[in-house]
């Protein structure tokens, strides 16, 4: 991080870790519009432990899950809309079915999402 104040005639800047607390009183002395931050260690969230974990446990099936709650269906209705059974529903969220091409460009449709999503 580094924080940088600017009030004529002062001009300073820290770079390292910057304690909350100094922060807090340098806003305090010099006021909000004289003082900026800029965090210059931020990663990429991709290249984050906690995201590529997360990212690896994502499937398609719990994709189609995901896009079926977020409409507010049901498994039966869902299937209804495919012209399908809810326990094909339920085999494709648990990935026991695959999805597809021609059943994600159904749900593409019905999700108003790119297919690729599916597969």
């Amino acid at each position: 991080m580094l924080v940088v104040v600017r009030k004529p005639p002062i001009e300073f800047s820290i770079k390292g870790t910057v304690p909350e607390k100094l922060i807090r009183n340098l806003v305090r002395e010099y006021g909000p519009d004289n003082v900026s931050m800029e965090y210059d260690d931020m990663m990429n969230a991709m290249d984050m432990d906690w995201f590529k974990e997360e990212s690896a446990k994502d499937t398609p099936g719990r994709t189609l899950r995901f896009y079926r709650k977020l409409a507010g269906m049901t498994q039966p209705e869902l299937a209804a809309k495919l012209g399908t059974t809810k326990q094909i529903i339920s085999n494709m969220e648990n990935d026991k079915k695959p999805i597809s091409r021609m059943m994600a460009h159904k749900l593409a449709e019905i999700f108003d999402v790119p297919a690729a999503r599916f597969i």
